[in-house]
């Protein structure tokens, strides 16, 4: 070099880019001190671009070889096709002339075309292969090379981070034809696994390294742009109220080069995860490709995390007071949610990141880190109370504290719902992924202990309040106005009682639907409701067994109280069924196979079809319902006709009264005059007390009774019967039909055995001797179809007649 002092060229000779960077490196005579440092540097810089374009220059030359090669392999196939091609059409002229052209012409059809067709395809393989392969090393090379350039030139200023940020984006758009290449391979030559898996393997380095480096200068950018911003800080004696200091989004803040650089990177880091995206789609093809593709939104994620950070430092002084925690959270969600739309959504959009909502992927980002603080420092403190408490006798107070943070829980995702929606994005029950992202409850899905906890929690709270109204008696003689169901017109008489329990029970549902998945809800609605249920049978069984150990149900006090359990087990099971039909209790039941933890051993007996009311989340308890009213209605019924045996034992007993004329002034048998005025009595104490729907069974099931009892105690017991007992009889059995016909036009079909056996008495005796010779023909010739031929025969002979 020499000696002599070199001058500058003239200013106007020099590029403007040139005169940029002196100017900005030169600003003061200060400055010029800084030159030898700037000297070595600019010296460095230009050697390891030499270095760069020297191995350029190889990999260039490589690239060159090996296609040159492939070109000699594929010319010298093509020579080797079109001799064999000249040689065939040769030999076809010359053997046209001959003997043998005919055979030949089907040897050249038959065998060596097929050959050669099969040939020219592996040549034309082979030239796809290396086409695609060569295509693909270059692209790679870029990609590597770009990571490189990347890497070496993180540390410059701010021109040379505009170019690095440059290069990251031109890589991520190869990446991107990279990838649109093995999306092709993969469809129409999926023989090429091996090059697909080499490549892939290459990706995957390079994207090692671009997708740290990107989140590292994204976090650089929001640090500079001043994220996280200050917390609101809440006025402590409201916080619901949601006052505090108006803090500025730096987001709307932003401006000039900072906004292009933010902007820039941000479409960079969307640009690397569509990439991964369709990267898992290729290698997932033919698998479950849902759950794996859609992960969390990488630019809000890096949001989210600095200022939850920044808020857990305020938890820490909340622990006492979680309403705190989830007034700021709320606060710092709806704060910066409109920025998501109006400045965010627009960017994802043009990165072709589909299937994104900036608004959802924050609100369920600040969800998501509040869940996981509270199942690291909330959850476990409170879920050890009940243990600590329960040694010192104030387990209460525990409960309390428990049961108000999942108050606080819940009103908190029914805010957060409220915040989705106002954007005009539905959340459907059925995806629980979805409900699971914007719900604190789902703490609850890795930690089914804790689930099973709040449920017990929540049934004894239930159960002690129920049991002061379980203890007045007036709530289960007062009948509740208006209970009738929607599907019932009928009034079902509902003791009081039952809208204590529904209420109970309607509230363990409504917390069950603030749970964000089917399982959970299934399990708490298992744990927490089915008992309740459980405990209303167990107090009407107690109490009918009550009534029934006291007097035998032979007192009308009696018959009221066992009337009114029926009637509430009706009212209940009424309910439930309805219930049933809900379309909330159907996605339960259908998804009952997934609940946590609830072994296939407990629904061995309830494995039904979901169609109509045969099934259900609550179809165990109504089956146990029905069976209990079925149960003690029939016992009613069996009461009433001991009473009535008993008070008509002496007329039952008077054989003889069957041939004797009947007593003057009576239309009905002395004797029987007491056992239908009881039964009368009974039948109208339990009419007036017991629902219409349950009354009807019971009067029939006592007619049945009836009748079988007469049958029984006077036609089958080989008394015999005079025109003038005949006519005894008919009188007495049209009275006790008549205590029935308030209910039906013909209460005689209801007493099917003595009023076949009466129209037999009443025949002619010419007509019952020929019954006898006939048998079973006549006997339908004359209606008779409830009486066997025994029965028939014996009544026929206990018939009379004057000789």
């Amino acid at each position: 070099m020499d000696s002599a002092v070199q001058t500058l060229p003239p200013a106007s000779d020099l590029p403007p880019s040139i005169l940029s960077f002196l100017d900005d490196k030169f600003r003061t005579n200060e400055n010029l001190s800084g030159a030898p440092t700037l000297l070595s540097e600019l010296q460095s810089q230009c050697d390891d671009l030499d270095r760069t374009l020297i191995d350029l220059n190889r990999r260039l030359g490589s690239s060159l070889l090996t296609y040159g090669s492939f070109s000699d392999r594929v010319h010298g196939l093509l020579g080797g096709i079109n001799a064999r091609l000249a040689g065939l059409g040769s030999s076809t002229r010359s053997r046209t002339s001959d003997g043998k052209g005919n055979e030949r012409a089907e040897q050249i059809l038959g065998e060596e075309l097929p050959a050669l067709a099969k040939e020219v395809a592996r040549v034309q393989s082979v030239r796809s292969y290396a086409e695609t392969a060569l295509k693909l090393q270059t692209m790679i090379g870029d990609i590597e090379d770009a990571v490189s350039s990347t890497m070496k030139k993180n540390s410059w200023k701010h021109s040379a981070r505009q170019n690095s940020e440059e290069m990251r984006l031109g890589a991520i758009k190869t990446l991107k034809l990279i990838e649109d290449v093995l999306t092709s391979v993969t469809k129409t030559h999926p023989q090429w696994a091996h090059l697909v898996s080499t490549v892939d393997h290459r990706v995957d380095r390079a994207l090692a390294v671009l997708r740290p480096h990107a989140i590292a200068d994204h976090r650089a950018l929001l640090t500079s742009l001043g994220w996280p911003p200050p917390l609101a800080t809440l006025t402590s004696s409201t916080p619901d109220t949601g006052r505090s200091t108006e803090v500025l989004n730096p987001l709307f803040t932003m401006q000039g080069d900072l906004k292009d650089q933010y902007c820039e990177n941000f479409l960079a880091l969307c640009g690397l995860q569509e990439l991964q995206r369709r990267r898992k789609s290729r290698q997932l093809e033919g698998y479950n490709r849902e759950l794996a593709l859609h992960q969390p939104l990488w630019v809000i994620e890096e949001l989210v995390n600095p200022i939850s950070l920044a808020s857990q430092r305020h938890f820490t002084k909340w622990v006492d007071k979680p309403e705190f925690i989830f007034a700021l959270v709320y606060k710092t969600t709806r704060d910066y949610v409109d920025s998501m739309d109006e400045l965010l959504q627009p960017l994802v959009d043009e990165a072709m990141l589909t299937g994104y909502s900036c608004r959802e992927e924050w609100i369920s980002g600040m969800v998501s880190s509040l869940s996981t603080y509270l199942a690291k420092e909330i959850f476990p403190k409170y879920a050890g109370q009940p243990d600590e408490d329960s040694v010192t006798g104030t387990q209460s107070q525990a409960r309390i504290s428990w049961l108000h943070l999942i108050d606080l829980m819940i009103s908190f995702d029914k805010r957060i719902k409220s915040l989705i929606e106002n954007s005009g994005i539905l959340l459907s029950l059925q995806d629980d992924g979805n409900f699971l992202k914007v719900s604190s409850l789902s703490v609850f899905s890795d930690r089914p202990d804790w689930l099973d906890l709040w449920a017990e929690m929540e049934l004894n709270d239930i159960l002690e309040k129920l049991k002061s109204d379980a203890g007045d008696e007036r709530n289960w003689t007062m009948k509740v106005q208006g209970a009738a169901l929607l599907s019932d017109t009928e009034d079902l008489k509902t003791p009081a009682i039952c809208s204590a329990y529904l209420r109970c029970l309607s509230s363990v549902v409504d917390r069950c639907r603030s749970l964000p998945s089917i399982s959970m809800r299934s399990r708490f609605l298992r744990l927490a409701g089915v008992p309740i249920i459980q405990n209303f049978l167990e107090s009407l069984l107690i109490r009918c067994q009550e009534a029934e150990g006291l007097t035998a149900l032979t007192d009308d006090d009696g018959l009221v109280k066992v009337a009114n359990s029926i009637n509430a087990a009706r009212y209940i099971e009424s309910v439930l069924k309805e219930w049933c039909e809900d379309i909330f209790f159907l996605e339960i039941w259908s998804g009952r196979s997934d609940q946590l933890g609830i072994s296939a051993g407990d629904q061995s007996g309830n494995v039904e079809s979901v169609e109509g009311l045969d099934s259900g989340i609550f179809h165990e308890e109504v089956v146990k319902l029905e069976a209990f009213r079925i149960e003690w209605a029939e016992k009613l019924s069996v009461v009433i006709l001991r009473g009535f045996e008993a008070q008509s034992r002496d007329y039952m007993k008077n054989r003889r009264q069957w041939q004797e004329k009947s007593e003057d002034g009576w239309t009905v048998s002395r004797f029987l005059v007491g056992a239908l005025d009881y039964l009368q009595g009974k039948i109208s104490v339990v009419e007036t007390d017991l629902n219409g729907i349950d009354f009807v069974g019971v009067w029939r099931s006592l007619a049945a009774r009836i009748d079988r009892l007469f049958f029984s105690v006077i036609l089958m017991s080989n008394v015999k019967f005079s025109d003038t007992g005949v006519e005894r009889l008919g009188s007495d059995l049209e009275v006790v039909f008549g205590a029935f016909r308030a209910w039906c036009l013909r209460p005689e079909g209801f007493f099917p055995k003595v009023s076949e056996g009466l129209k037999l008495l009443k025949m002619e005796e010419e007509k019952l001797r020929s019954s006898l010779a006939r048998g079973e023909k006549w006997m339908k010739e004359n209606g008779i179809r409830n009486l066997s031929e025994t029965e028939v025969e014996k009544i026929v002979k206990s018939r009379v007649f004057k000789s």
